[in-house]
Parts: C-alpha cells; structure tokens; sequence
C-alpha cells in the first residue's frame, strides 16, 4: 500500500492519541486515589463511578466500546461476554477496561486492582506490567514484526509467567475502530495469531498503523484473571 509520507495530520493524530492515554493515567490514578474501585461496590456502581469521574476531571461523555469493571470469577470472562453484576469481595482481583473520548481522540486502558494478600493474586499484578514491558520490546526489536509473531511471543511470555491469555488476541488497532466492526479473529485489525501482515504499516486510508496492547491473563484453576491495556507503539 503507497502513502503520503507522515505529515503535520498524522504528528496530530500521534499527539492526540498520547494525550489521550496521558489523561487516561490522570483517570486511573484518580480511580484509585478516591477508592471507587473497592470492595463491597458492585461493578455496575463502580463503572458508574469511573464515567461520572472522568466526566468530573475532563468533560467525557463518550466512550467508543462497552466500559467494562469485572471482578472474582467475571475476570475470566472475555470482552463480548456480559456477566451478571457482582460486588466486589475483600480478598478480590478486579480489572477496569474503559475506551474514553477526550476531544475526538480515543484511549484504550486497563488496569487490575487486588484487594488483600493472596500471594497468587499480588503476583499477577506485578506479573502484568512486566509483560507488557517486554512484549513491547520484542515489538520495538523488530520492525518487521506481524501480528502472528507478537501474539506468539506473548503467549510464550504469560507461559512462562504462570499465565494463560484470556482471549483470541492481544491488542488492536486504535483509531478507526475496524476490529469493533469485525466477527471473528481472521482479520489484520488484530495481534492475532491469524494476523501475518506487519504490525507497521499503513491502513485502508492511507495513514499510520497504531496499537494497543492488551494483555488478559487467566488462571482457570484459581478461578481469576488479570487485565492491563494501553498503546503500543506510542508513548
């Protein structure tokens, strides 16, 4: 696929979509500073919260897929899934996934909270980062990477972590939205094993290729998973 080479359009869509992640951070941070992800809250009342927050500290009313808070057994569950609502307990692991809009421009982030000392649990917090650290090194060693290649190499992170991925994929792409249109996992909009098209590139319009990296990982044994999101190639 020929393009124009990167211009002033696409340095402000680079600059939106990290800002946009950059206010996503602010959120989070936020989330946790005040305690609206806690115990004892149910997960509707907690996305609840979340949205009234993030239109509090920066005006968003929109969100570009389903916001998502799942905690205990729900965190086994992929993204179509619908659970019925749970409360959160006390010795829990839930995981907030939100696509908020701020000023037209999308962010894509997830993080996982654990409540008490299960050593299990704690250890999936910290195996979660440290992961998404290293696959995105892997991305960044190779210009040539595919979707295939990535996914491959995160299946064999978690592997090796304890972990198995949750889902059919392990990131997106971020922008126009086309995995949300997309049934099923053959398609390159997604890091998926069926994906052989680079990972750098360009799309159907002509501009930059951006991705989100998104790790799921489950312990079906133990009954809970893990859940940690955010930009790839950017910031």
């Amino acid at each position: 696929m020929t393009s124009d080479p990167p211009g002033p359009q696409e340095d402000r869509r680079v600059a939106g979509l990290v800002a946009a992640q950059e206010k996503a951070i602010v959120l989070f941070a936020e989330v946790e500073a005040r305690g609206l992800v806690v115990p004892g809250v149910g997960e509707r009342e907690a996305s609840d919260r979340v949205r009234d927050l993030a239109n509090e500290l920066f005006g968003t009313t929109r969100h570009w897929h389903k916001r998502i808070v799942r905690s205990g057994p729900n965190t086994l569950r992929p993204y179509r899934d619908n659970p019925p609502d749970r409360v959160i307990g006390e010795d829990d692991v839930a995981f907030v996934d939100f696509g908020p809009i701020f000023e037209e421009y999308e962010a894509d982030f997830g993080r996982t909270y654990v409540f008490g000392d299960d050593p299990d649990k704690q250890r999936l917090l910290s195996d979660l980062p440290r992961v998404f650290d290293a696959g995105r090194a892997a991305f960044q060693a190779d210009q040539d990477i595919t979707g295939r290649q990535l996914y491959a190499e995160m299946e064999r992170l978690a592997g090796e972590a304890g972990w198995e991925i949750g889902t059919w994929h392990t990131g997106h792409l971020v922008g126009e939205f086309p995995h949300e249109l997309n049934d099923g996992a053959k398609t390159e909009s997604y890091i998926a094993p069926e994906n052989d098209s680079p990972l750098r590139r360009t799309d159907r319009s002509g501009r930059e290729c951006h991705w989100i990296l998104e790790l799921h990982f489950v312990d079906r044994e133990r009954g809970f998973g893990g859940f940690y999101e955010q930009l790839l190639d950017l910031a």
